[in-house]
């Protein structure tokens, strides 16, 4: 029981995170288009600022603790196995973009444009990418 109240909250907080991951960058699309210093950069700053600190870090900080629990319940040797490799792989990536994106964030907030609105818009996808490799790789456990 305990096991899937982990899961379940585990569950949660990466349909949280990845919420953010995926809008986070959408915003910045936008944003590219504000010149600095207006009322619509101030506007984007404080949307990117309360996504990030309010959904997204907690949400990254509880998916990485509630994964641990989920592991130390099954037992550390299921991180050997192939398809929790690829899986934290997807996790390390997403846990880079996450710092790719609050760079970004403080960049923008530091009146930095340094890329284009296409950039933004085209690199949106890379969450979920990693979204599909991380849940097929749970969900088949590469069995064939």
């Amino acid at each position: 029981m305990i096991h899937n109240i982990v899961l379940g909250l585990h569950i949660l907080a990466v349909i949280a995170w990845m919420s953010g991951l995926l809008y986070l960058p959408r915003l910045f699309a936008y944003h590219t288009g504000a010149a600095a210093g207006s009322e619509m950069d101030e506007t984007f700053q404080v949307m990117e600022r309360k996504l990030l600190r309010i959904i997204m870090n907690p949400a990254m900080v509880a998916v990485v603790i509630l994964g641990g629990v989920l592991v130390w319940q099954d037992g550390y040797a299921i991180l050997k196995t192939p398809w929790m490799l690829v899986k934290l792989c997807g996790v390390a990536f997403l846990l880079w973009w996450h710092h790719f994106l609050a760079t970004a964030r403080k960049a923008f907030a530091a009146g930095g444009r340094d890329r284009s609105k296409r950039f933004w818009r085209m690199s949106n996808e890379l969450p979920f990418i990693a979204a599909i490799v991380i849940v097929l790789s749970v969900t088949t456990k590469f069995a064939g």
